[in-house]
């Protein structure tokens, strides 16, 4: 379970305030308004923004303190977090050792994540080789591979035309539910909460809300939410 227990985050005039718990193997979409906060409140869930106070816990652990690379948490922006100079599988590599040192173990599992997100033998390509889709796919498999508890997307997938994103949450549904993992899921697009996240957080007006039906919140959405809607 993931608790995010009385955090207060601040950043200039920018305040915003979180209160509440998400059930292991939960998917929940994090949604509002441009500027509300909601990029930034995966940022101090994965440790790349302090909040000023409150904790982040798992499981009853505090891990507020715990550097981003030791959280039990992966997390995929746009850009896929794959570097261009290194190709896919020195870039899996990475998620399971942040030297890129890789037995023959390692890679046989490396190429297992691939064939799992349809990359079979695009291991020695970089990149630029390959279209934005499959660099949806590779940051995925990065994150199968990591195995860990939860998984935070940053719009990673928006980007890509309608057919391929669809296919990409289809695909974050599949490996989440074999594997038990927490989902939340920044978006801009309410048809991919209803797709992907059966509950919503609303970030709006400085706080992050308890996780809420998606379906009822966006068939009877709040003012500040009909307005960004439209």
């Amino acid at each position: 379970m993931l608790t995010l227990d009385n955090l207060l985050i601040e950043q200039g005039d920018f305040r915003l305030s979180a209160d509440f718990e998400i059930e292991t193997g939960a998917r929940v979409a994090v949604i509002g308004p441009s500027g509300a906060g909601k990029s930034t409140l995966l940022s101090v869930i994965s440790g790349f923004f302090t909040q000023r106070a409150g904790r982040v816990l798992w499981d009853g652990i505090d891990i507020t303190g715990t550097a981003p690379g030791e959280r039990p948490l992966s997390i995929l922006f746009q850009d896929q977090n794959l570097f261009p100079h290194l190709n896919l599988e020195t870039n899996l590599a990475l998620g399971l050792n942040p030297k890129g040192k890789i037995d023959r173990a390692a890679r046989a599992r490396i190429e297992a994540a691939l064939e799992r997100v349809g990359l079979d033998g695009f291991g020695k390509r970089k990149p630029g080789q390959i279209s934005g889709g499959q660099q949806s796919r590779a940051g995925l498999a990065r994150a199968l591979l990591r195995a860990r508890p939860m998984l935070l997307l940053d719009e990673p997938f928006a980007a890509l035309g309608p057919a391929l994103k669809a296919e990409m949450l289809a695909l974050v549904a599949e490996i989440a539910g074999e594997q038990g993992t927490t989902v939340l899921m920044v978006s801009h697009d309410p048809e991919d909460a209803r797709v992907l996240c059966p509950q919503t957080v609303l970030v709006a007006d400085g706080i992050a809300h308890p996780p809420q039906d998606t379906a009822a919140l966006l068939a009877n959405p709040p003012p500040v939410l009909k307005d960004y809607l439209g």
